[in-house]
């Protein structure tokens, strides 16, 4: 029987500190692979806590897939031969603050109907990744610039580092070690106005001469953005799990691209399992690296955010990619990337002319809205905004005639959920008809990329016909029984 202490478990919950001692001892290989754990109750019982609590602990280790479960068997422990020793926490000095100047030398085409002022004339738009303007801070972050206003007047006069502002690097190191169990120095940490600048630069690092991976299906811009570039890339088919290693070496690619939190827009979790795979397969060779896209991975609207490819890295081949668009606006175009240290040496050595994209006023007050604890806040409020809306239109769906001609998937994926369409229509059909009604679905086929021999073989055409990722962030709850009204008329 697993035995605990739970005297001194900090500001962990129960089932939080219950989880990491279970993940610890898998992983130390203290509880071997295969071998079944206690039941719910019975280690309940014998650690003297409730049966809810080792239910969530049991619930986290399963999303992660350091166990599976067995109908009325119970739950096991997954086959994770062959991890490498976790990263450990730096040890070394404070950092010191780089000095300012030291590392600088000075949807479709048509597809969306607009109105005059660029509003979506839908009633509900489900392609749509905007916010809402009831989930944004913005007495605080109004409080935050005039704050920054009076106080970095000096400051915001001077030409930032390539990096971007030291402040607010530091600011997303402490975040990033407080929440994802990353140590990364502040100068691994690269600024830009949008993922697209980051890419650009990432490209000129690792070079045009080597094969990009893409997933499939995947966030169709990062493929507009390789070929834009004049890079060669291959198309990743994804199974169950998500990227397989085989894959990769069978389509020779060297730079892969993933999200193995939240993948959008299966929502797909990747187990661990199939991340220390993929971890193997990058220490392979010297020029291989793997970008890990952490889009939407603060959302998770129950239990805890999965833990990054990151910070299981031991090997330093890892290049984390996250912005505050989903959490602050997509209007707020501030992203970040984490660069290994050999890659921001190079950075710093080759590409220090770049300037940074992103103002020093938007930097500072960013900064300074993370030091003082509001972003925190703001992701614990926004957390329960999407969790109450999702919760209310899933409602709505399944109440309605259309009810029981829809299959829901992924529904904890961010602020993101699948619908199955049962239906004779064919999907052409029903993305017309909706749209006809005012309400604009997107199909999760369109971020597919059909292999025509591979489904020939299988005697499909596309093997997510009917079925639509439905963003809900800028989602109207005044007008969703007016939404399901038109999807029960779709049938």
């Amino acid at each position: 029987m697993l035995t605990y202490n739970f005297e001194n478990i900090g500001s962990d919950s129960l089932y939080e500190f219950l989880y990491k001692c279970i993940k610890n001892d898998i992983i130390q290989g203290i509880i071997l692979s295969g071998e079944k754990l206690p039941s719910k109750r019975a280690l309940a019982k014998n650690l003297a806590i409730s049966v809810i609590t080792v239910e969530n602990a049991y619930g986290q280790l399963l999303a992660e897939g350091y166990i599976y479960s067995i109908p009325k068997s119970g739950y096991y422990v997954s086959d994770l031969s062959g991890i490498p020793v976790h990263q450990t926490e730096y040890t070394s000095e404070t950092y010191e603050a780089e000095e300012q100047g030291t590392d600088s030398r000075t949807a479709k085409a048509g597809d969306k109907v607009l109105l005059t002022g660029g509003e979506n004339a839908f009633i509900a738009d489900f392609t749509s990744n905007q916010t809402e303007h009831a989930a944004f801070p913005f007495s605080i972050w109004n409080k935050t610039m005039r704050a920054v206003m009076n106080d970095y007047q000096k400051e915001m006069m001077i030409n930032p580092p390539c990096g971007g502002v030291m402040e607010l690097r530091k600011s997303i190191s402490s975040y990033l070690k407080e929440f994802c169990a990353m140590y990364v120095r502040p100068e691994q940490i690269i600024i830009g106005a949008g993922t697209e600048y980051l890419y650009s630069i990432l490209i000129q690092l690792l070079g045009r001469n080597v094969c990009y991976g893409v997933e499939n299906p995947g966030y169709p811009k990062i493929a507009k953005i390789y070929r834009s570039m004049g890079v060669k890339y291959e198309y990743i088919d994804l199974d169950e799990e998500g990227t397989s290693a085989k894959k990769l070496e069978e389509k020779k690619v060297d730079i892969m691209h993933i999200s193995p939190s939240h993948h959008f827009p299966t929502g797909m979790v990747m187990p661990i399992s199939k991340r220390y795979e993929l971890l193997g397969w990058v220490t392979r060779k010297k020029e291989r690296y793997i970008i890990e896209d952490d889009y939407d991975s603060e959302l998770r609207l129950s239990g805890k955010p999965f833990p990054t490819l990151q910070s299981i890295d031991v090997s330093g081949k890892v290049i984390y990619m996250n912005t505050f668009t989903k959490t602050l606006a997509s209007t707020v175009r501030i992203s970040y990337m984490v660069l290994p240290e050999d890659l921001a040496k190079r950075f710093y050595s080759e590409l220090s002319f770049y300037s940074c994209t992103v103002s020093n006023f938007e930097q500072y007050t960013l900064a300074q809205f993370m030091e003082n604890g509001s972003f925190e806040k703001h992701i614990n409020r926004l957390r329960n905004y999407y969790q109450n809306k999702r919760d209310a239109i899933l409602k709505e769906l399944k109440s309605g005639s259309i009810g029981k001609y829809i299959t829901i998937q992924e529904e904890e994926a961010g602020v993101h959920f699948l619908m199955h369409i049962q239906s004779d229509c064919t999907e052409a059909e029903i993305v017309e008809k909706a749209k006809a009604g005012g309400v604009k679905l997107d199909p999760l086929s369109r971020y597919y990329i059909k292999n025509t021999e591979k489904h020939e073989q299988n005697g499909q055409e596309n093997p997510y016909e009917n079925t639509y990722v439905m963003n809900y962030s800028s989602v109207n709850m005044e007008n969703i029984k007016k939404v399901v009204q038109v999807l029960s008329q779709l049938g």
